[in-house]
């Protein structure tokens, strides 16, 4: 028989404490670098993660327009939407969207792997991502993380 017995722990929203890291996208590949991303929002890196309660940190992307794409990424993959009128259909190549706005990008990749939840739409606010190497959050003191 075990000597002590073990308890069960679940966090509570207000002992929850928040850091900030700052992730630099230069060279690493998206998908991968979307599932680290996502896994630090939702707080799967911390020993207190628990499943309702929002425990994850906020991220600083800087550089988000040097990722890599592997394969044939970049001629194949488009963003589809739907503007609810008739003929609305709308399609945009990766290109496009690296053109216009290459931050979204990222954001669109660590969307898709949050929970499609209102907590999930409140872990996507903690996500900060910037086109060049400044960002505005420097009074925060993020911590780099590779």
């Amino acid at each position: 028989m075990p000597a002590g017995r073990q308890k069960s722990y679940l966090a509570r929203p207000a002992d929850v404490k928040r850091e900030w890291i700052h992730v630099d996208a230069s060279g690493q590949v998206l998908g991968r670098l979307a599932v680290k991303i996502a896994n630090v929002l939702m707080g799967k890196h911390k020993p207190t993660y628990t499943p309702h309660v929002d425990t994850g940190d906020y991220v600083v992307v800087t550089n988000a327009d040097k990722f890599k794409l592997t394969g044939r990424k970049l001629e194949t993959m488009h963003y589809d939407r739907y503007t609810y009128h008739y003929g609305g259909f709308r399609s945009n190549t990766i290109q496009q969207v690296l053109q216009r706005h290459p931050e979204r990008v990222i954001e669109y990749a660590v969307r898709r792997m949050m929970p499609k939840t209102a907590m999930g739409a409140r872990m996507m606010k903690k996500l900060k991502v910037y086109k060049g190497a400044e960002h505005p959050h420097t009074n925060h003191a993020p911590k780099a993380w590779s």
